[in-house]
């Protein structure tokens, strides 16, 4: 099964189009024991809890930083967590964000691919694409999401520059269907959802299967309805995915008296809830 595949497998598997970001913080995790220890045990009882309860995304986000944060204990659990996730059948996106050429990106290709067993990775476009080749190439049935338009706020300093009388990241859009290949996708966020309608536009008129990555909603600001406004323009949404990490991750901060586990659920079933409620709207 290829990345493509894998995505629409999982959406009409788990009926959701939320992709569960997997960012560990040691001091917001409610558990005892050492580094490694503490963040296998929070995401694996989190996956129990969405199993038990059948509240699903339909990919997860570990973010590389911050597990490597931790050294060697951080990483070896990101292999673990990679690990117990995949082995539900859930899409790995995991988020490094690499850019670089040669030898050295394809090193980085395996180091994703063949080490860490993910099913897709976020990479930098600005060295072009024989930065992204080897993610593409050497891994057909992989998939990539290349940085196009992303949620920080400084985002505008280099993405917005005009070039040829359009911003940045509407030409480099263009760059994405010129480069495409299947499994190709674009990270766009919430936070901009007048870019993120510019962008898709321009994928819609390609006519080929760019899966978005849409992460910026809850605290950073992003509007789920805006985001579904425009992913509904869209024949068919499956591939596309709205990224959230802390906002489920950490959400029994705001359910008290609720486990870490059962708050998470509760805060994915609500997003969960609100996509289909979007979705049935005209």
């Amino acid at each position: 099964m290829n990345y493509i595949e894998q995505l629409k497998f999982s959406y009409q598997k788990f009926s959701s189009l939320i992709c569960l970001g997997l960012d560990p913080i040691l001091e917001d995790i409610p558990e005892q024991g050492d580094c490694g220890k503490k963040i296998y045990t929070f995401y694996y009882n989190i996956l129990n809890k969405i199993i038990q309860k059948k509240v699903y995304p339909s990919a997860v986000k570990p973010n590389y930083a911050f597990y490597a944060q931790y050294g060697f204990d951080g990483l070896h659990a990101l292999i673990r967590v990679i690990e117990l996730f995949k082995a539900e059948g859930f899409p790995v996106i995991l988020d490094v964000k690499r850019g670089d050429i040669g030898k050295t990106a394809q090193a980085y290709a395996k180091e994703a691919f063949d080490f860490f067993k993910a099913d897709a990775v976020t990479i930098s476009p600005y060295l072009g694409f024989d930065s992204i080749s080897p993610f593409v190439e050497d891994f057909p049935d992989k998939g990539c999401y290349i940085l196009t338009k992303t949620s920080n706020k400084s985002s505008s300093e280099i993405q917005d520059i005009l070039y040829r009388d359009k911003p940045l990241f509407l030409y480099l859009a263009e760059k994405i269907t010129d480069w495409y290949k299947p499994g190709m996708g674009s990270v766009i966020g919430a936070t901009y959802p007048e870019q993120l309608l510019q962008i898709a536009e321009i994928f819609i008129k390609f006519n080929k299967c760019i899966p978005l990555l849409i992460p910026g909603i809850g605290t950073q600001g992003g509007s789920l309805k805006e985001v579904m406004t425009v992913l509904k323009l869209y024949k068919d949404i499956w591939p596309h995915r709205i990224n959230s990490s802390s906002g489920i991750n950490y959400a029994y901060k705001i359910y008290p008296g609720k486990s870490y586990d059962e708050a998470a659920v509760m805060a994915l079933k609500e997003l969960n809830d609100e996509v289909t409620l979007l979705l049935s709207c005209k």
